[in-house]
């Protein structure tokens, strides 16, 4: 709220209405009400507020190939589609990692290459990508897993703690270029966003915007 008050002052009526996006979805109602209440008597119009989701902060296996500079040693094709949305690091032992593994959602693993027990583990798990570190080949077994779940499966030059970074950095960095992002976006725009009210303070009519 600072920062808005804030804008407010320095733009004045130049500051046609805001937007709060990524809030959690336990505060949209009663905790956002105050807010939008307390924004509103300092003439600052809410035009949205828009809840967390997973879909729009989430990276593509495209944008880890990238941001990794990695190898593609399995590509199932529409790495551009396939959406992470958690990191998890594979440094336990097998039964320990499925537990872990277990408890994510659409994540993409880091384990050194030479884990083949680990990477078994993930693939049997919500892994939508597979990273693997010291630039080392998986088994054929692995390999053939991997085909048969369409997980792709990434080799880097790189150690495990640096990898992690590199993924954390372009979740940092995400892009909204994703057909299925764009697609969220439209959803979250049509349920949450006051059109009418923002053509109303523009001075427009829908006749007019026809």
């Amino acid at each position: 709220m600072d920062k808005l008050l804030a804008a407010k002052k320095r733009l004045g009526r130049q500051l046609l209405g805001v937007v709060i996006n990524d809030v959690p979805e336990q505060l949209m109602a009663d905790a956002m009400n105050p807010v939008k209440a307390y924004l509103e008597r300092h003439d600052i119009k809410i035009f949205a507020i828009l809840p967390r989701t997973a879909i729009m902060r989430s990276v593509s296996v495209e944008a880890l190939v990238h941001h990794l500079n990695a190898e593609l040693l399995h590509n199932p094709g529409r790495i551009d589609q396939i959406m992470v949305e958690e990191i998890s690091i594979g440094a336990m032992n097998a039964n320990s990692a499925l537990k872990y593994f277990n408890q994510a959602h659409n994540m993409v693993v880091v384990t050194g290459g030479d884990r083949f027990d680990i990477q078994m583990a993930a693939l049997e798990s919500s892994t939508q990508c597979l990273v693997l570190t010291g630039r080392l080949s998986p088994r054929a077994d692995v390999l053939a897993r991997a085909h048969d779940l369409e997980v792709p499966i990434l080799s880097v030059d790189l150690d495990t703690l640096t990898t992690v970074e590199f993924i954390e950095q372009a979740f940092d960095q995400v892009r909204l270029h994703e057909p299925i992002k764009v697609e969220c976006i439209g959803h979250l725009m049509a349920q949450h966003f006051e059109t009418e009210r923002m053509m109303a303070a523009l001075g427009l009519t829908p006749a007019m915007t026809a």
